[in-house]
């Protein structure tokens, strides 16, 4: 196994940006996981290996790990995948889809089939939880418009490769949606981000979206929620003012639960979440409109919460882990970030490695896998203490992180 090179990846050119009177597109040229294992140098972990579990999915979004080490991964296209043995020496993507998952339509934007998670006691009852937006029903929409859609969370039972007794345990209204990541907490509670990219949703107390929510297992809303028993706001809510939310964890030394939220052209964000906090968008932000222009004319204010980490230019994070494992002494406590470009380049995402120290501040970073030149959309670490990565790309593959 050697260092791949560029070439070796099937980079055909390097596109420069437009030049006078030109229509070439900018970013790099289309590139094929064409290898088995590609082996790299880090800065820590002197030595990695990065092999294909599986490739071509349909649209990926999230995955999630089951106790024996097949790994569940949802497709945006509306279909639930399982790669049998992934944590193995033989890892196969099963070519049919898990049995059971009502159909989901992708009505627009980061439509489709989003997160998933196991309920803490997976063990006895089984419980799969995923979120979804869902199309309006409406007949027809019309020309020029698009159609709404609301988010939703969801669960049933996944046993013998087939979900029973799907069930909906919460939805927002139709509107503007984005992306969604769920966690469980420590206490049981399950969290749940919803993003509002325009508009000013985010700073609205009657709506669910541009927040962060809690909610129990059933769906239903936690009574020392900071927002309950207020009559103009949505008790589900946790915390306000977040755009783009498309990473999730939790620390579990800590308890900390951290979000990671795209800005619009940077300002990318990891934030501490805070009961009743308001995060800012779309009143401040450390972002630049589309064409140039700042958001905001300053990125502060008083009452706002500042990000734990921040990228100028965009990354376009998404998801988000901490590594706990032994294969990988020298990550241990380390933040993992999905990228899926940077600076609005295509094709130049990758991996960020964050060393935090005890109060979770920024200590030093390292970007991996900038090589393959890939969409990084999720980030997992496995049961046996290796690190996953789900594309979205080209490829739509999942890649399994080792030491070398």
């Amino acid at each position: 196994m050697r260092t791949r090179t560029l070439a070796s990846l099937g980079l055909l050119s390097l596109f420069a940006t437009h030049a006078i009177g030109a229509e070439e597109p900018i970013g790099i040229a289309p590139v094929a996981l064409t290898e088995p294992a590609y082996v790299f140098d880090t800065a820590e972990q002197h030595g990695i290996k990065v092999t294909v579990l599986a490739r071509e999915l349909a649209r990926s979004f999230g995955m999630a790990f089951l106790p024996e080490g097949d790994l569940l991964v949802s497709e945006r296209g509306g279909q639930l995948r399982i790669i049998r043995g992934a944590t193995g020496a033989t890892p196969l993507l099963d070519p049919a889809p898990v049995a059971g998952l009502p159909q989901i339509e992708e009505p627009y934007r980061n439509g489709g089939l989003h997160d998933l998670a196991l309920h803490p006691d997976f063990a006895q009852n089984h419980w799969l939880y995923f979120t979804f937006n869902k199309g309006e029903p409406v007949a027809d929409v019309s020309e020029g418009e698009r159609r709404r859609s609301a988010v939703a969370l969801m669960r049933g039972r996944y046993e013998n490769g087939q979900l029973t007794q799907v069930q909906e345990l919460f939805a927002g209204d139709y509107g503007s949606t984005s992306g969604s990541r769920i966690v469980f907490a420590g206490d049981g509670t399950l969290f749940m981000t919803t993003g509002a990219p325009f508009g000013s949703d985010a700073q609205q107390l009657d709506n669910v979206y541009g927040k962060v929510l809690r909610l129990n297992d059933d769906g239903s809303i936690p009574a020392d929620n900071p927002f309950v028993g207020r009559q103009d706001a949505h008790p589900a809510i946790y915390s306000i003012g977040h755009r783009d939310q498309l990473g999730l964890t939790q620390h579990a030394a800590s308890g900390a639960v951290l979000s990671v939220e795209h800005g619009p052209n940077g300002g990318d964000e990891v934030n501490l979440i805070q009961p009743g906090h308001n995060y800012g968008w779309p009143d401040y932000s450390f972002g630049r409109n589309y064409d140039g222009p700042r958001v905001s004319a300053v990125p502060v204010a008083e009452g706002i919460d500042q990000p734990l980490l921040l990228w100028v230019p965009s990354i376009g994070p998404s998801g988000l882990t901490f590594y706990t494992g032994d294969k990988f002494p020298a990550w241990k406590g380390n933040l993992f970030v999905g990228s899926a470009r940077r600076g609005e380049v295509d094709r130049t995402g990758g991996l960020e490695r964050v060393v935090v120290n005890e109060n979770l501040e920024d200590v030093r970073r390292e970007t991996l896998l900038t090589e393959l030149h890939q969409r990084i959309r999720d980030v997992r670490q496995g049961p046996d203490g290796l690190l996953y990565v789900l594309t979205d790309g080209d490829d739509f593959a999942v890649l399994r992180i080792e030491p070398n």
